[in-house]
């Protein structure tokens, strides 16, 4: 039997670690398969700047008509990133009968239902499993391996960037910008680090594994988001005082017939795992009504890692193809016509536990007037610590709630940090601990 081709649209950083998959593993993946995955074509805007990883000059093309139509090639390896022409790329492969990999996980967020239901439609497959978590197969596991469970939570953290920038505050009193410097010069962040600072990436991830996981559409518009821009190391250093550790979380619980979805900063019990998952690295924590809770953890992106998932992806539809069953699995995990339009809850109607810290003048009676407007909103006090005093200056007040309603906790602080003896706005983070979910 002839090898399944592929054509590969993106030389950059993935496409490397794809070509390298490929070669390194060239003996294994045949002998998995039991016919060659042959990279027929590689196109690239600039074929000629050096690259890590080299590829034949006349497996070459600036030229993605060269990949898209060549009637040779079985599957297309979208690798350019953005959206538009990304977009129509994927679409083109498929129209010409093409299979699709792609690592694109801002385009799925944005366009992944359309995506899917014309693949569908013309009998093709799109794998994606590169687009969240990079080297850890949580799709593959919430597709298939947990596809007996009805899901009820899916909990991480699923951006390495902002995961290196809060461990260095932490380990090192960074503040934010010396922190995103470093992960800069590092190579783990971006010279705009707005997607992965400001929680946008890892909510494009977790509108895509919330949907396989609820089977709902890909909404990303309705999720959460809040990033780490504004932490300031003082609220890692008061978190820990507490028994906290501090992390950029994924968040998507199904309960009560609505679907919670949020990415924001979290405080985490200090004894749990994902509080020890540092530096650039992703973990994830699903709770299945039959498997329990389970942990995924690995590197969520550099070249091999993120390679070794497209070439998963590949091997795959390589099988689906041999075996004459593309299409075999759902792209979102429940058949089409099954797909439900759940609730989402407004971040309004979520309850949880609360970190507070408010800025006040040192005198007397401020604690009594914060903690009264407090208890007019029905915010329970768990805990407090109030710093030494400075004449003529404000002090920290910080203090954690027991759980409570989002909309109160809003109108709560609205109206605390209109004293005139608040002298900044209140800084929030909300916390996840045994009183709100069953994982601590």
């Amino acid at each position: 039997m002839r090898s399944i081709r592929v054509g590969l649209i993106g030389w950059g950083t993935v496409g490397c670690g794809v070509i390298q998959v490929l070669r390194e593993n060239e003996a294994d993946i045949r002998n998995r398969l039991g016919v060659p995955l042959e990279l027929r074509r590689v196109a690239d805007l600039d074929v000629d700047r050096p690259r890590p990883v080299s590829v034949p000059r006349d497996l070459l093309t600036n030229r993605i008509d060269d990949i898209l139509n060549d009637p040779e090639i079985d599957i297309v390896v979208e690798l350019i990133g953005g959206l538009d022409a990304a977009r129509e790329v994927i679409r083109r492969a498929i129209d010409s009968g093409k299979h699709v990999v792609t690592a694109n996980k801002a385009l799925l967020a944005h366009s992944g239902n359309e995506l899917f239901r014309v693949a569908a439609e013309r009998g093709r497959a799109i794998g994606f499993e590169a687009s969240v978590a990079g080297g850890i197969p949580l799709i593959k596991a919430l597709r298939e391996g947990l596809a007996g469970n009805r899901i009820q939570t899916i909990f991480g953290i699923l951006n390495g960037t902002a995961n290196y920038i809060l461990t260095r505050m932490a380990e090192g009193g960074l503040s934010f910008e010396d922190a995103l410097g470093e992960a800069q010069q590092m190579g783990y962040a971006e010279a705009n680090p707005a997607l992965d600072v400001e929680g946008i990436d890892t909510a494009h991830k977790l509108a895509i594994a919330s949907a396989l996981s609820f089977g709902t559409p890909i909404r990303f518009d309705e999720v959460y988001t809040e990033g780490i821009s504004h932490i300031d190391p003082d609220d890692i250093q008061f978190g820990e005082e507490f028994g906290y550790s501090l992390k950029l979380l994924a968040i998507a619980r199904h309960m009560d017939g609505r679907i919670e979805t949020r990415v924001h900063p979290t405080l985490i019990p200090r004894h749990h795992v994902l509080a020890s998952v540092k530096g650039a690295y992703n973990a994830v924590h699903v709770q299945g009504n039959a498997v329990g809770n389970i942990m995924l953890y690995g590197m969520g992106a550099g070249m091999m890692p993120t390679g070794s998932a497209v070439v998963g992806d590949l091997i795959d539809l390589a099988r689906d193809i041999l075996g004459g069953t593309p299409g075999r699995i759902p792209a979102l995990a429940f058949q089409p016509d099954r797909l439900a339009e759940i609730a989402i809850k407004p971040i309004a109607d979520v309850s949880t536990c609360y970190y507070f810290r408010f800025s006040a003048l040192d005198q007397p009676g401020v604690l009594s007037k914060v903690s009264g407007i407090l208890g007019k909103y029905h915010i329970s006090i768990a805990a407090v610590i109030q710093k030494g005093r400075r004449k003529a200056s404000s002090v920290p007040i910080v203090m954690l709630t027991h759980e409570a309603l989002e909309s109160n906790v809003r109108a709560a602080l609205a109206e605390i940090d209109q004293l005139d003896i608040v002298t900044a706005p209140t800084q929030i983070i909300r916390i996840e601990n045994q009183e709100t979910n069953n994982f601590f």
